[in-house]
């Protein structure tokens, strides 16, 4: 058996996780040959491995390219793969144009696109909702046992999405106070670095019934780059909230949060806000940034951007946004640097979450080295 990243394939093993897999689609590409051969191949290795439970599905979603297939999930516990064939993409900038608008159509978390040789794949694409994509080349006969690799990690990962918002902020901050100023003038810093990547146009890959539901199962506010925050010492920590614009962060339980803690026995994160406010939910982010601050005392600020810079150190695995996998590789990455306290590290296919005593500081000392490309991994 290959390495597995930490021991997740031996989790799954275990039982630590516990999976009910399904494949969905496979009279629809039944004249697909490698679409065939991946299925059999898939449910051939998951007899072998993995055992089934029911904690958590994760659903083999196989379709035509040219016809992609929906699946709509009853819970968020429902862990989507899309799987499709089709030609190689010109370059690398094709991947993303061929591949993730039937990653959002399909409504998956993860996309495996195979590149069609006849019989067998020669490379195996790897896409995921934050934009990151990477290959595996070939189809040995470890090929299935490198797919899951891929798969378990993510598919075994915990959303942290859920507020719970509590109305007793304290009255003299229902305007703001010296840190949300903070955020504030950052949001425009954030804005003025013109890091924002060419977002995909959601909303036009989607029925509006479909959108609906996508919105509904992550509870998404809308599609924003980037987040920041600030710690109230004593009391938690400031955070912008998700899906707003970063140039107008000004409007205490709306735009701008104050994140109390993490709620682990209901896994979600305790949000105070003014009586008689319509509160918007925390930036996904917000899991990521709770544990840093509860690591390490000295930080003061967290930023988040998607670029990149030379000579960090970064995640192994790319975890879906506001899972608790990746908050905590995050921190073990903070852990590891010389100064947790002025700290850069990256997220694998995704971007940097920065440290500093304040904002001002971070964006001082990082800005002039920002590369605006991500590296794929």
């Amino acid at each position: 058996m290959r390495q597995n990243h930490g021991g997740t394939l031996g989790a799954f093993r275990r039982g630590v996780v516990r999976v009910r897999w399904v494949i969905e689609g496979e009279a629809g590409v039944a004249q697909e040959q490698v679409l065939r051969w991946f299925g059999d191949g898939l449910r051939h290795q998951l007899a072998q491995e993995l055992g089934e439970g029911p904690a958590t599905q994760v659903v083999w979603n196989l379709f035509r390219s040219d016809e992609p297939r929906t699946y709509r999930r009853r819970a968020q516990s429902t862990f989507v793969v899309g799987v499709t064939s089709g030609p190689e993409p010109e370059d690398a900038g094709d991947v993303l144009r061929a591949t993730y608008p039937l990653l959002v159509r399909t409504l998956a978390n993860l996309l495996i696109y195979v590149v069609d040789d006849g019989e067998r794949p020669r490379r195996t694409y790897f896409v995921t909702l934050e934009r990151g994509h990477y290959a595996l080349d070939g189809a040995g006969p470890d090929y299935f046992e490198r797919v899951l690799e891929r798969v378990e990690p993510l598919a075994g990962s915990h959303l942290v999405i859920d507020n719970l918002f509590l109305t007793d902020l304290p009255a003299e901050w229902a305007d703001g106070n010296p840190r949300t100023e903070q955020i504030t003038a950052a949001g425009r810093r954030l804005a003025e670095l013109d890091l924002l990547p060419a977002p995909f146009p959601i909303a036009d890959l989607l029925p509006p019934r479909d959108f609906a539901h996508l919105k509904r199962m992550f509870q998404m506010g809308g599609l924003s780059y980037g987040n920041l925050s600030v710690r109230e010492p004593g009391e938690g920590f400031w955070m912008s909230a998700s899906g707003v614009d970063k140039t107008r962060l000004r409007r205490v339980g709306e735009e701008i949060l104050l994140v109390r803690t993490y709620d682990a026995e209901n896994n979600r994160m305790v949000v105070s806000v003014p009586p008689n406010v319509q509160p918007k939910r925390v930036s996904v982010d917000a899991i990521e940034h709770w544990m840093i601050y509860e690591g390490f005392p000295q930080v003061g600020a967290i930023l988040h951007v998607h670029a990149w810079m030379d000579g960090i150190p970064s995640t192994e695995i790319n975890f879906p946004c506001g899972t608790r996998e990746l908050a905590e590789a995050v921190r073990v990455q903070v852990a590891t640097t010389p100064d947790p306290g002025h700290a850069v590290v990256g997220l694998k296919n995704h971007g940097l979450t920065i440290t500093g005593p304040d904002l001002d500081e971070i964006f001082d000392r990082v800005t002039p080295r920002l590369l605006r490309q991500v590296p794929m991994q």
